[in-house]
C-alpha cells in the first residue's frame, strides 16, 4: 500500500482545507469584528490562498522529515504539526490583517491569535479524518 502522498493529493487536501475553513470564517469573523461580509470574505480569502501554498509546502517537509527519522503519525506529531503550520501563519497574516481591516498589528495580533485558538483543533481534527479516510480508501483499493 503506498503512503505517499502525490503533489496532486497534497493540493486536493489542501484545498478542502481552506474552502472549509473560509466557509466558517467569514460569516463568524464578521460577525465577532462587526466588519461587513466582504471585507471579512477579502481577508480570509486571501490568508486561505497564502495557507494553501503553506499547506503543501509544510506538509510534503512534515511527512518527509517523519519519514527521515521514522516517526510515526500520532497525537504528538499532530500537535505539533498544527502548531507548526499556524505559526508560520501568524507571522505572515498579521500585518495583511491589520493593514486591510485598518487597525493595529496589536489589535490584528489579538485577532490572529483568536482565529488560531479555532484553527489548531480545526487543523489537527481535518488531517487526522483526511489521513482516516485517506487510509481507508487505500486499504479498500488494495484489497480488490
Amino acid at each position: 500500500m503506498n503512503m505517499q502522498k502525490s503533489i496532486t493529493e497534497r493540493i486536493f487536501q489542501a484545498i478542502g482545507f481552506e474552502l472549509l475553513a473560509i466557509v466558517i470564517c467569514t460569516p463568524l469573523l464578521a460577525w465577532i469584528m462587526d466588519k461587513p461580509m466582504l471585507d471579512m470574505g477579502v481577508v480570509t480569502v486571501v490568508i486561505a490562498a497564502l495557507a494553501l501554498a503553506w499547506n503543501v509546502v509544510f506538509n510534503g517537509i512534515f511527512d518527509r522529515v517523519l519519514q527521515r527519522f521514522e516517526i510515526a503519525h500520532n497525537a504528538w506529531t499532530r500537535v505539533v504539526h498544527a502548531l507548526l503550520f499556524e505559526g508560520g501563519l501568524v507571522a505572515v497574516g498579521v500585518p495583511l490583517i491589520a493593514w486591510w481591516l485598518n487597525v493595529s498589528l496589536w489589535q490584528a495580533f489579538l485577532l490572529d491569535i483568536g482565529v488560531l485558538l479555532f484553527f489548531l483543533p480545526y487543523t489537527y481534527v481535518y488531517h487526522w479524518a483526511y489521513d482516516v479516510v485517506r487510509a481507508r480508501m487505500l486499504l479498500v483499493n488494495s484489497a480488490r
